[in-house]
């Protein structure tokens, strides 16, 4: 049977030999209607091997939808079908009932059914060549005989009988479909690899009952020829048949077979393999419909029965006209067989579509737009047009709008839409909806087809482009070579450095410079070592901003705007800034200045110089000079050596390609001196205003204009500056934050930007104002901010780990770790799981490329129910215990002790000063002075001057306090790892002293600082600033200083002078005044009186020995006189 069938791949294979195109149409999804024979289902017994059989396949042409064509010739040369065993021999040699014959006709003929693709020929042969004239009137021959009951038919007749596909057939083999679903009227190849359902399929088909069931997997990725589950594919699919098979080269138990789906059906029940396996016969025929099986019979052979071997037996699902004889007709279920097979069969149910109006404007709207998007998608893709016109070969204008559902289903077939959307096509009944469905896939597979031709123009443009200059190019050059002036890129580059240059405003000596560079190097070899040199040289030259300068803004509004915006407080220092802006203002410029700001680490010194460049709209610049020791980093190189540069101020104007940016030189007190110059006398040519106009590079050796340059330095002290330097530059000094600008600076600032850092921006964790006032009295005494920031981060960092602790990261939690985790991320997280698997070290590219992706994760959210609020009572969970358990390192003051203030690069700090007596005092013991603390030279000297100054002063006030002449005294100033140097410790030393001498304690809110003279004047001191801030930290309520330091006291803002009482001192008698008030003068000189007093024996004992002390030297006296007469 299989073997005499006109079959579609054997029209296809036999064209292939002429157009390869025709081979590609074939393997996709695209319609042969027009060119494929329709299928008859009722086979007619012939001989194998008559030579009729050509003819009457050569017949069987009329009978499809669109004319005969050549390529529909059925060719000699395509591999034969799976041969399949005869078994209908036994069948075809018992005799026929001819009643039955005429009961089958006469069913056959009452019908005239709608021409369907034919998987056999219309007529695979016959005994009586003259059915042939009958061929061409056998479209309308069936409803010709349709009211002839009883009547027989001829040969001829029987030849060209069209049956009809069952409209039921409620139970069929299931065969899952990947990767896109079948649609009715289009045919799909599949391949089987499942070797029981090959041999099924082979049974069917030698059966004649060649019917299956397509459904497509859920699963892209499944692959099988068995449904395990109805979970495993959609219950939607296509009652199709299967018009050809053949087997698979290469592949052994597997085969091939073309698909026709007719139409929609649904699953209702699925009997799995082995279920279907072991089911009864008597189940089966419970399932299933009872058909009566009739043979075809030939009437012209009716005597000759059992010459003719080759009949087949064919199911028909027609309802018969006539009434059968009285012979037993024995029941039969077509599916029964495959029960043998371990294959799906499924329970389907067809689908109809709805009802629908031909005439409603928006079916035909919709129809008309789907033809117009075919034609644009025809126009931009080649192989799209075949599929369009094969479709349009088989239906005419008027059969598109007469069937406006068969339009979506081929819009739907020919689609690479996505799978979801397709199978959605498929399952809508509505042919409004399914219009409208087919043409958003549709309208995709058009936007598709415009990106790729757009990307296909674009490619094809360039390609034309580079051949095209390299045609040219190649034509210049073969030009150049017969005039004998070939070369090579060197010209061009020469023409890239005109054009360089001529965009740029060279000052004159830089033009002559450049164009002798030039013009060796267009004499140069490219070969020799020289070309590299001079072509970076002209690279570096063309590269400086020659005459290229910003616009600035020297509005006074913006700038306050953006200082306000970027630091709080330091008034003073935004004062400055404003007045710098107002002379640029109106000057027109700011060249010829240097600022420096000196403060301590953590006062915002390098953000307030980027905030000037964004006031001013210049460029920004920054380098650090922190223990550079080569001039060349500031200077650059000679162009002698191997890798010259330019150095860092070069470097910066080609960054900028501005000549007026904002230079930031950080760390100008940490610059150090090397073997390799002194970069700090380097700076002295640069930051002088009078010479940088012609600041010189030793690479470029040409002159370079800086005058325009802003310069700005930062140091956290001046005394490492030398002298020179810091004359040459304009002083800002940056004190630091008292508590209330800190509390400021922390709810404006560092906890929203730590809150965010941490990933806690939209969750309700809130640092209370008391938990940032206890960071500020308990941990962060500093000047700066730095540390406090560091300790807000922190607060933030461990509420993150209690919330994640909290609320848990397993599976079904929000913060789950598959949650974070982007598919690129899982992939990479995939791949480097299997390579340590196998080895710890990464050794190819390939490897680490899987490994990683741009983004591999993403923020997660954390739940709304959460709400964490720091407070002063459990801060300590978050930060540990505090460092500053007090104000003040005594709470009362023993007598001896003093608190100073002195300037560090860390800010001010309280500096307090101890004397003790090291011995017990008696009438015996010997003065003397031992200091400690790590104490430096200038310090060391202070401690003298105030000893002395002390012994002095209460020698003149309290002469009976004989103290000092008999006290072993020991100095000493805490914290002894820190360095300790300067002269305004003087006036603490000596109180120190004074408060042990006198037996009198200070009072522990009192503060001072002030250099000592041995005769006690008060000299100025620095850092007042600096000093008040300590003060106030240390929780100092007076505070003594200079009376030359007043001007400095009375510039000081009122919220640092707060709570604070200043004095002023222009000599230490006014300090004793002010710490010693109410002093006892006679408990004052009797202190160490009982202490001192020496014994009555040893008393007259001493009074004796001064008596002959004062006879011996009264002899001595008269022997002198006595020589000298």
């Amino acid at each position: 049977m299989v073997c005499a069938q006109t079959l579609p791949w054997r029209s296809a294979l036999h064209t292939a030999r002429r157009s390869s195109l025709r081979t590609i149409q074939l393997l996709q999804p695209r319609p042969l209607v027009s060119s494929l024979p329709k299928p008859a289902y009722s086979v007619i017994p012939r001989s194998p091997k008559s030579p009729q059989n050509l003819f009457t396949a050569s017949i069987s042409r009329p009978f499809a939808t669109s004319p005969a064509r050549r390529k529909d010739l059925p060719p000699d040369d395509v591999p034969d079908p799976i041969p399949l065993k005869d078994d209908t021999q036994t069948e075809s040699q018992t005799p026929r009932n001819e009643s039955t014959t005429q009961s089958e006709e006469s069913a056959e003929a009452k019908k005239a059914p709608e021409t369907p693709p034919s998987s056999a020929p219309a007529a695979a042969s016959s005994s009586n060549a003259k059915g042939a004239p009958g061929a061409g009137s056998g479209g309308d021959s069936g409803g010709g005989d349709g009211g002839r009951k009883g009547g027989r038919k001829t040969s001829n007749e029987r030849a060209i009988q069209k049956p009809t596909v069952p409209e039921v057939y409620p139970q069929v083999m299931a065969i899952p479909i990947a990767k896109r679903p079948l649609f009715p009227g289009f045919y799909k190849a599949v391949t089987i690899r499942d070797p029981n359902v090959a041999r099924a399929i082979q049974e069917m088909m030698r059966r004649g009952q060649q019917y299956v069931g397509a459904f497509l997997f859920k699963d892209e990725a499944s692959d099988g020829d068995v449904i395990e589950s109805m979970d495993d594919v959609h219950d939607v699919g296509v009652f199709a048949q299967i018009t050809s098979a053949f087997p698979v080269n290469g592949e052994e138990h597997s085969l091939t077979a073309v698909l026709y789906p007719h139409r929609r059906i649904k699953m209702s029940r699925l009997i799995p393999p082995n279920e279907a396996k072991n089911k009864s016969s008597s189940d089966a025929s419970k399932a299933a419909p009872v058909v009566e099986v009739k043979p075809v019979e030939d009437p012209s052979k009716k005597d000759t029965v059992s010459i003719d071997k080759s009949g087949d037996v064919v199911a028909s699902f027609e309802e018969s006209s006539t009434t059968p004889p009285s012979r037993d007709v024995q029941p039969y279920e077509p599916t029964a067989f495959l029960r043998d097979f371990p294959v799906s069969l499924v329970d389907v149910d067809n689908l109809v579509e709805e009802t629908y109006d031909k005439k409603d404007p928006v079916i035909k709207a919709v129809t008309s737009e789907l033809v117009n998007v075919f034609k644009d998608v025809a126009n931009l893709n080649h192989l799209f047009r075949d599929q369009i016109s094969t479709f349009s070969m088989s239906q005419s204008a008027g059969n598109i709008l007469e069937e406006p559902g068969k339009l979506a289903d081929f819009a739907a077939a020919v689609s690479a839409g996505e799978i979801r959307e397709l199978q959605d096509v498929l399952e809508t009944m509505n042919v409004q909806e399914r219009l409208s469905k087919a043409l958003m896939v549709l309208k995709k597979e058009l936007m598709n087809a415009q990106l790729q031709a757009k990307i296909s123009k674009d490619v094809e443009s360039k390609i034309q482009k580079r051949q095209r200059e390299y045609w040219l190019m190649e034509q210049m050059k073969g030009i150049r070579r017969e005039l004998g002036i070939e070369s090579d890129g060197k010209d061009k580059m020469v023409e890239k450095f005109k054009e360089k240059a001529n965009k740029l405003a060279m000052p004159e000596a830089v033009q002559k410079v450049f164009e002798e560079e030039l013009n060796k190097l267009a004499h140069i070899e490219p070969a020799a070592s020289e070309f590299n040199v001079t072509r970076n040289y002209l690279d570096w030259l063309t590269q400086i901003p020659w005459g290229q300068q910003s616009a600035e803004n020297f509005g006074i509004k913006n700038a306050m705007t953006v200082l306000d915006e970027d630091h709080h407080g330091l008034k003073d220092v935004k004062d400055r800034i404003l007045e710098f802006i107002a002379v640029g203002k109106l000057r027109g410029t700011v060249e010829g200045k240097i600022l420096c700001f000196v403060g301590p680490p953590g006062v915002g010194k390098t953000s307030i110089g980027k905030s000037i460049a964004r006031a001013l709209n210049r460029q920004y610049y920054r380098f650090s000079v922190g223990g550079l020791t080569d001039v060349a980093e500031i200077k650059g190189h000679r162009r002698t050596y191997v890798g010259a540069l330019p150095g860092r101020i070069i470097q910066a104007l080609k960054k900028c390609q501005t000549e007026n940016p904002l230079i930031l030189i950080d760390e100008v007190d940490k610059i150090g001196r090397g073997h390799q110059g002194d970069p700090s006398s380097a700076l002295l040519e640069l930051l002088d205003p009078e010479q940088n106009n012609s600041f010189l590079d030793h690479y470029l050796d040409v002159p370079v204009d800086l005058s325009k340059v802003l310069f700005v330095c930062t140091a956290n002290m001046t005394d490492t500056i030398p002298r020179p330097l810091l004359d040459r530059m304009e002083m800002i000094e940056l004190s630091g934050y008292v508590a209330d600008e800190k509390m400021a600076i922390a709810e404006r600032y560092l906890s929203p930007a730590a809150k965010e850092l941490s990933g806690l921006k939209d969750v309700a964790v809130n640092l209370d104002k008391a938990a940032i006032e206890e960071l500020i009295k308990s941990y962060c005494r500093e000047s700066g901010v730095r540390n406090l920031k560091k300790q807000i981060e922190k607060v933030y960092r461990k509420s993150a780990l209690n919330i994640i602790r909290d609320v848990g990261e397993g599976e079904g939690t929000p913060l789950a770790e598959a949650n974070a985790l982007t598919e690129e991320g899982k992939k990479a997280q995939e791949e480097s799981e299997k390579n340590n698997e196998k080895t710890d070290v990464k050794t190819t590219l390939e490897a680490i490329e899987k490994e990683t992706t741009p983004t591999p994760r993403v923020q997660l959210k954390v739940p709304d129910s959460v709400n964490v609020t720091i407070d002063r009572s459990n801060l300590k969970d978050y930060v540990g215990p505090p460092v500053f358990t007090s104000d003040r390192l005594y709470e009362t003051t023993p007598p001896g002790v003093a608190m100073g203030l002195a300037w560090t690069s860390m800010g001010g700090a309280a500096l307090y000063v101890e004397s003790i007596l090291e011995n017990a005092l008696s009438a015996s013991s010997r003065p003397g002075l031992e200091r400690t603390g790590n104490l430096k030279n200038v310090m060391r000297e202070s401690t003298l001057i105030a000893y002395s100054f002390a012994k002095g002063l209460l020698a003149r006030k309290f002469p009976d306090n004989k103290f000092f002449e008999k006290a072993k005294v020991h100095l000493h100033c805490p914290e002894g790892a820190v360095q300790k140097d300067g002269p305004s410790a003087g006036v603490t030393m000596a109180t120190s002293l004074l408060s042990l001498a006198l037996g009198r304690g200070v009072g522990p809110t009192v503060a001072m600082t002030g250099e000592l003279t041995v005769t006690g004047k008060v000299l100025r001191i620095g850092g007042l600033r600096e000093k008040t801030v300590a003060a106030r930290r240390a929780g100092a309520e007076r505070i003594i200083f200079p009376m030359d330091n007043m001007s400095d006291w009375i510039e000081l803002p009122e919220n640092i002078k707060e709570g604070i009482q200043g004095h002023a001192a222009s000599w230490y008698s006014d300090i004793f005044d002010l710490v010693f008030p109410d002093l006892d003068p006679h408990r004052a000189n009797n202190i160490w009186k009982k202490q001192l007093r020496e014994p009555k024996k040893r008393k007259e004992r001493d009074d004796r020995e001064r008596d002959r002390d004062r006879e011996h030297d009264s002899d001595e006296d008269d022997d002198y006189d006595d020589d000298d007469d």
